[in-house]
């Protein structure tokens, strides 16, 4: 492996790669169907655009294993554990297994005496060393566990070590094992026998004595030792250090700057304009065959949890360091695809969909817990989900609780449910699940069935641990009794961090039940919120059953405006800081941002010329093209013969909501107008404002083409 600084002409085999890619698939039509109702990174036009997920998929470490490339996730208290991802570009990622179909570890882990809600697998470091996988990830207050296997798919073997918080592991070429862990410094270096089997207890004490953080991910990398780690929070940065040999002395610098991709702390709805953000930080760095170096790296997203994005390294001073020549520490959202030598259709990650007709659970569900596997099945009967209720005292105690993660921007889960099969003392229905949690469901008493819409009150938002399963309950009883057959429905906005739930009696027309519940990120259970099925019976004996069937994950932002490039139109770009224009002033061959006004003049509408793969040209009304000069000086140019060269060229980004940047491909940096102060025109801004009040997002609106001014 050896390292690589991205430069414009070291792209050029990319570009070509991705040229291909743009031909086949147009710039808003065309892409599969499956693409364009599931959130998918793959623009379709050899570009993409994070997040990689549009849901949560927690502290990511990524491989090469000759030309295909491994994602190892946290799965906490979930079960199965430890999910794997596989790819061939980087972008386009399939679900490949798990480690342990049943993280069964002890009484807490079955909801038996206990839980462990926020604790059970974490920070996973996946290697491949002489043939075999290897997945090392600790369990909180039980060990390290080591899995191996020759195949991604398993089955997996696994022994047990004392544990190690965060740890990453290197097969070194001499042929020793070192591990890094920790989140404080000194971070101690250990070694690991051949097997795996134990520590080596005469080894060197060696340390890394720097400040870095925690999530660490250690490599050899063109015979330098190289550990990347974040420090922990929400708005904070990724660490690297560097060193000739493993016993130091390490060189310590910063990876990534404050670079938020536009997340806001608050929800985006609510955020403001001094909103920090969300950064980018703790994620593994990968090569590709080509020598491009890339990241996946995570950041948090509110309720819906921590996602994932795809971001290019460059090598500068020998540091691995985020983003593009002129603009390092920061990240572009939309980006060209990795020069992996692998073309594919744009393929979405996770449909969650089911209707459990082929006796097989969707492999994106996860049980809370570990589940009692007598108690549920698809078999039972044919093409429906059977949960038999066991006693529990809450919906937080309640086993064979079916979780999946919800899809971002906004998502609308919909379930069918019989519950003829239902006894005295049984409650079921969909919730999410969260500190507090919140359901709507069926119970059902002596004197019949009564629908409602339940929240606790004072579920724990910090710490992880048990929450307060005797937490009292909020309750909006639907006026109608329901019938034994319904629909359940709660619909997800992670813009308000608004959850509305819902029901029908013939799944199409649905009535609303109660206020809408306010969904957050907590450190009870660690994760964002996960829509679950559930059922359990309060009398403290096992009850009756309930049949779900066609479950549906409806996605209806999955592509947005923003994932359109209108090549060929003419539109009107305005500020998302202070609805000012960009216009051309002729006279002084400048581009410069007017007054908001009724009239849009002529000069302000810009024709969208395609330069390349998900990159334009801005044409103005008089044949002049906005080209880059400077990062202060953004001016006019008159081309003549000439096609639009580096100066004249930008990266359509995309950032949802509405919201569009242009990235020049002259220094890396983006197009921006001085909120509220009409002027010149710069391209120096270095990223979005989490809350796109900066002047570099823009809203775009196609209007007829005129003469210029």
């Amino acid at each position: 492996m050896r390292p690589f600084g991205f430069t414009l002409g070291c792209l050029s085999l990319v570009w070509a790669i991705a040229g291909v890619l743009a031909a086949a698939a147009p710039e808003s039509t065309g892409l599969p169907p499956a693409a364009m109702k599931h959130w998918t990174a793959d623009n379709g036009n050899g570009t993409y655009s994070n997040p990689l997920f549009y849901e949560e998929f927690e502290d990511p470490d990524v491989i090469r294993a000759g030309d295909d490339y491994y994602l190892a996730g946290t799965t906490m208290h979930m079960n199965p554990a430890v999910q794997l991802m596989r790819s061939k570009d980087l972008v386009n990622w399939e679900l490949a297994g798990y480690c342990m179909d049943r993280l069964d570890l002890g009484p807490a882990f079955r909801l038996e005496g206990g839980n462990i809600y926020g604790r059970g697998i974490w920070a996973p470091c996946i290697r491949y060393h002489q043939g075999m996988f290897y997945v090392f990830s600790n369990v909180n207050g039980v060990g390290l566990q080591v899995f191996r296997s020759k195949s991604i798919e398993g089955p997996w073997e696994r022994n047990q070590l004392p544990g190690r918080h965060d740890l990453s592991v290197l097969f070194n070429d001499d042929g020793k094992v070192y591990i890094i862990s920790g989140n404080r410094s000194p971070y101690p270096i250990e070694e690991l026998s051949a097997d795996l089997r134990s520590f080596v207890p005469d080894a060197p004490r060696r340390f890394l004595n720097a400040k870095m953080g925690e999530g660490h991910h250690l490599y050899k990398i063109n015979g330098k030792y190289v550990d990347v780690s974040a420090i922990p929070g929400g708005p904070v940065d990724q660490m690297v250090a560097v060193a000739d040999s493993i016993d130091g002395p390490w060189k310590v610098t910063r990876m990534v700057a404050s670079e938020s991709l536009g997340v806001t702390a608050a929800a985006p709805a609510r955020a403001g304009t001094g909103d920090r953000g969300l950064w980018i930080h703790q994620g593994g760095i990968v090569d590709t065959p080509s020598g491009e170096w890339w990241s996946i790296i995570m950041s948090d997203h509110g309720s819906a949890g921590r996602m994932v994005n795809l971001v290019p390294v460059t090598w500068q001073d020998g540091f691995p360091l985020i983003g593009l020549p002129g603009n390092l520490r920061k990240a572009p959202n939309t980006w060209i695809k990795p020069g992996t030598g692998h073309v594919q259709a744009p393929k979405p990650a996770f449909v969650h969909d089911d209707n459990f007709d082929s006796g097989r659970l969707n492999p994106h569900w996860q049980w809370n817990h570990v589940p009692e596997d007598s108690s549920w099945s698809t078999n039972e009967k044919p093409g429906v989900l059977r949960l038999h209720s066991l006693p529990a005292a809450d919906f937080y105690s309640a086993r064979n609780s079916l979780c999946q993660r919800p899809p971002g921007p906004e998502s609308i889960m919909t379930v069918e449910m019989d519950t003829s099969g239902m006894v005295a003392g049984d409650t079921a229905g969909l919730a999410l699940l969260s500190s507090p949690y919140a359901w709507i469901g069926v119970a059902k008493s002596a004197e019949g069935r009564t629908l409602s819409v339940n929240r606790s009150l004072n579920g724990r938002r910090s710490g992880p641990g048990r929450p307060d399963s005797a937490s009292a309950l909020e309750s909006v009883v639907s006026p109608t009794a329901p019938p034994e057959h319904l629909w359940l429905r709660v619909h997800c906005n992670f813009d308000n961090d608004e959850a509305v739930f819902s029901w029908s009696t013939d799944g199409t027309e649905f009535a609303r039940v109660g206020d809408p519940f306010t969904m957050t990120f907590q450190l009870t259970t660690f994760q964002g919120v996960r829509p679950a099925l559930f059922h359990f019976n309060t009398s403290g004996q096992r009850g009756g059953y309930v049949d779900f069937d066609n479950f549906t994950a409806d996605e209806p932002r999955a592509r947005g405006i923003e994932r359109e490039i209108p090549l060929g139109k003419t539109i009107v770009l305005t500020s998302g800081a202070d609805g000012t224009v960009l216009a051309a002033d002729v006279e002084a061959s400048k581009l410069v941002s007017l007054p908001a006004g009724d009239d849009v003049p002529a000069r302000a509408k810009f024709q969208v010329v395609s330069v390349g793969p998900g990159r334009v040209a801005l044409k103005a009304g008089n044949g002049t093209f906005v080209s880059v000069a400077g990062p202060e000086s953004v001016v006019l140019k008159n081309l003549g013969a000439e096609n639009p060269g580096d100066a004249e060229n930008f990266q359509w980004i995309n950032l949802m909501r509405g919201d569009t940047m242009f990235m020049s491909l002259a220094n890396h940096r983006y197009l921006a107008a001085n909120p509220n102060l009409p002027g010149p025109v710069t391209a120096a801004a270095t990223g979005p404002d989490p809350a796109r009040k900066g002047g570099a997002c823009f809203h775009w609106t196609e209007v007829t083409a005129g003469p210029a001014d």
